[in-house]
């Protein structure tokens, strides 16, 4: 992010112009002009704005196209937005950690700034005036003296033969005068997604296109021995049918030093059509060999993560005295907490297109997070340079951190290198279900120790937890909040193997911290007499900037007081019913919800009202932010009533939708009501943090509606059911 851009001006055939952003590594070569960041404007006045990240529905080809065109000052209803292929060039393409806009908002507005520059030189230049007597507006250079005006396509062909200006001189619009920036748009897809426009990878069709399905062991690892593969090849459709013998350490977790995995062991089934493919795999026997994780369960893993709990663990933070505190104070509260494993369960199952090319390259059509570290697994795993290997990124049919892997694009490109001919492999539901990197198990017991004032003094916080891919962010984790606000304040680590792959789920790790950590604050609030605003309140403290790691106390204070003042918080419900509060910092933005139910006699939940409040500094696409706040509602209500992964035998249980439910459009609550705090200041994310804090509200409504404590997910396992 901090790499400086230089701008390279380049003019279309039939006069236009052409604007893009080059690394500095790269100013200085004489190469082909192949932009990171690009707006063209051709000679009849249309402007083309490019998305370079990934859409997976975060909004990010409407939200990135806006930052160019706000200070390019062009009208968006009167541009074209593409999505852009992988380029190596291209900074920052990925999709994931909430990074999209924040990475690209001072990026693309000095891009759209320079445009808007160059274009008012060249008038000036024409018109034989100052540019400090010239303004834009909608698409057009404005000159108030004479009265004179040109349109953006007049004047493209001239800009583009000017030198562009330095990015880091231009002066960029502050907040105030922003036109589109915090309006409501509509997401650029969205009339193709309604009419059914080829959008998704799925949609993909090319002469001689072939269809893959593909088998893996129940097993996570295992690989296949033998199968009943001329059989197969018999049936009607099938063109062919053979074994992968693949990595059986492709799961483990990733080295640091490289962001990909290893090619899994499977079997392929490639047919005319994915009926016949279907109809093949339903036939398929294999014998798969045996790994030493064949008797792993959900079971035993969490038998052996209770074990952990009663054990010393690896010390990740200890500051002051937590023992003598804990014995020393007024009252102490205990309570262990547990989490399932969940799977992403994108609407759109894994798939991937994949065509050898006359180069010896691979063309492919992936709904991938990160493009460039597909390019450099099909690199390195397939043999393939990275020069010759061409992604076209297709809409994401959700992501949520599963499409970060790039295991479905190596098996593509495996096949389509056998088949020398395009292919379109396929996961079904089940496949997608049962082979997932997913959200693992977690355990906390928690320990607070409260003075006489009700005031938290001492709090031990001791994980057992699946080891994940970074063993560096979770012990950056422990330095968080409520790190520093408790003066005697303890975390312990103690690790459970498994031989499930492990994964980034929205929001990964703080998912988990933050149901734990906000429920039991909600215990500590109670068992001290207090009301649990204001016991958070107090426990947040003065208005201070933490450093290293940054915390806001006053912004998360902030979200904390309008989430109430908009719920109501404090009034009288009837019996039964009642209101939950959490709230939770995460990828550097800080989100409260108030979560207003009720629970039937039989045990019936229905969530009347969820209030959020968010700060995230300032909101690019209101639409698309509410959006991504109610999106992450919705799936937060989700996970936390229904979903749940088994293991048993060492496999995945789970393979749908009908044993692993979601929430349905009737049970979404009446309002979920989203209220920003806007600053003057770059942005932060919003695609995960808002999911977090949601768990937790909901445990902590249940309780006061029925003081009953949900200490564990789903709550379909406590005797209770939505409404």
């Amino acid at each position: 992010m901090k790499r400086r851009n230089f701008l390279q001006v380049s003019a279309l055939a039939g006069g236009g112009l052409m604007l893009g952003l080059v690394p500095e590594r790269e100013a200085a070569a004489d190469e082909a002009f192949a932009p990171n960041a690009y707006i063209s404007i051709d000679s009849a006045g249309l402007v083309t704005l490019l998305a370079k990240n990934p859409d997976m529905g975060q909004g990010v080809k409407t939200s990135l196209p806006m930052l160019l065109a706000e200070e390019l000052d062009v009208d968006f209803a009167r541009v074209r937005v593409l999505q852009a292929g992988a380029n190596a060039r291209m900074a920052d393409q990925g999709s994931g950690g909430s990074q999209s806009v924040p990475q690209s908002w001072d990026q693309l507005r000095r891009a759209g700034a320079a445009a808007r520059q160059m274009l008012m030189l060249a008038a000036a230049e024409r018109w034989g005036v100052a540019v400090a007597e010239l303004s834009t507006d909608k698409g057009q250079v404005l000159h108030a003296p004479s009265g004179r005006r040109a349109g953006y396509g007049e004047l493209a062909a001239a800009a583009a033969r000017l030198k562009a200006p330095d990015p880091a001189g231009l002066k960029l619009k502050p907040r105030a005068e922003f036109k589109l920036l915090g309006r409501r748009v509509a997401q650029v897809d969205s009339a193709e997604i309604v009419r059914g426009t080829s959008l998704f990878c799925g949609d993909t069709q090319r002469p001689g296109l072939l269809h893959a399905v593909i088998a893996k062991s129940p097993v996570f690892g295992a690989k296949p021995l033998s199968a009943n593969l001329e059989q197969i090849k018999a049936m009607a459709g099938v063109r062919d049918a053979f074994l992968v013998e693949g990595d059986a350490d492709a799961l483990r977790p990733i080295p640091q030093d490289r962001p990909f995995r290893s090619l899994q062991p499977f079997v392929a089934i490639v047919a005319t059509s994915t009926w016949a493919a279907l109809k093949a795999k339903q036939a398929l026997k294999v014998q798969w060999d045996d790994n030493a994780y064949k008797q792993h369960s959900s079971a035993a893993y969490r038998a052996t993560a209770l074990q952990r709990l009663a054990e010393s663990g690896e010390l990740w933070r200890d500051d002051g005295d937590v023992p003598g505190e804990l014995a020393r104070a007024a009252k102490l509260v205990e309570a262990t907490y547990e989490l399932p494993i969940l799977a992403h369960t994108t609407m759109e199952p894994m798939s991937c297109f994949a065509e050898p090319t006359l180069e010896g390259g691979l063309r492919l059509i992936a709904p991938c997070q990160f493009p460039g570290i597909a390019v450099l697994a099909v690199q390195a795993v397939l043999g393939v340079p990275a020069a010759k290997v061409e992604v076209q990124i297709a809409r994401l049919g959700g992501g949520f951190g599963r499409r970060f892997e790039s295991d479905f694009v190596l098996e593509a490109g495996t096949i389509a290198q056998r088949m020398k001919a395009p292919i379109q492999l396929m996961y079904t539901r089940e496949d997608d279900m049962r082979h997932d990197f997913y959200r693992p198990f977690g355990w906390q017991r928690l320990r607070g120790g409260l003075d006489a004032q009700g005031r938290l003094q001492a709090l031990h916080v001791k994980h057992a937890r699946h080891a994940f891919r970074d063993p560096v962010t979770p012990k950056l984790r422990a330095s968080l909040y409520p790190a520093r606000f408790v003066p005697n304040y303890r975390v312990e680590v103690a690790m459970v193997d498994s031989n499930l792959p492990a994964g980034a789920y929205r929001a990964p790790g703080s998912n988990l911290n933050a149901f734990m950590l906000e429920s039991f604050t909600d215990e500590l609030a109670h068992a001290a007499g207090q009301d649990p605003l204001a016991f958070r309140l107090a426990l947040l403290g003065e208005d201070r900037e933490l450093k290293e790691p940054d915390f806001s106390p006053t912004r998360m204070k902030g979200v904390l007081r309008l989430a109430a003042e908009k719920a109501g918080w404090g009034r009288k419900l009837p019996r039964g019913s009642g209101m939950g509060l959490a709230a939770y910092f995460s990828h550097g933005g800080y989100i409260a919800h108030v979560v207003e139910l009720s629970v039937s006699r039989t045990g019936g939940v229905a969530v009347q009202r969820v209030t959020s409040a968010v700060d995230v500094g300032p909101i690019v696409n209101l639409s698309g932010a509410e959006q991504q706040v109610q999106g992450s509602v919705i799936d937060g209500l989700s996970s936390s009533l229904w979903q749940e992964i088994t293991v048993e035998n060492g496999a995945v249980v789970q393979g749908s939708f009908d044993d692993n439910p979601h929430l349905r459009m009737p049970e979404v609550p009446p309002r979920i009501d989203v209220h920003f705090i806007q600053r003057d200041m770059a942005p932060t994310g919003l695609g995960e943090p808002a999911f977090p804090p949601l768990p937790p509200a909901l445990g902590n409504a249940i309780f006061a509606a029925t003081g009953k404590r949900v200490r564990s997910l789903p709550l379909r396992k406590h005797d209770l059911s939505w409404s």
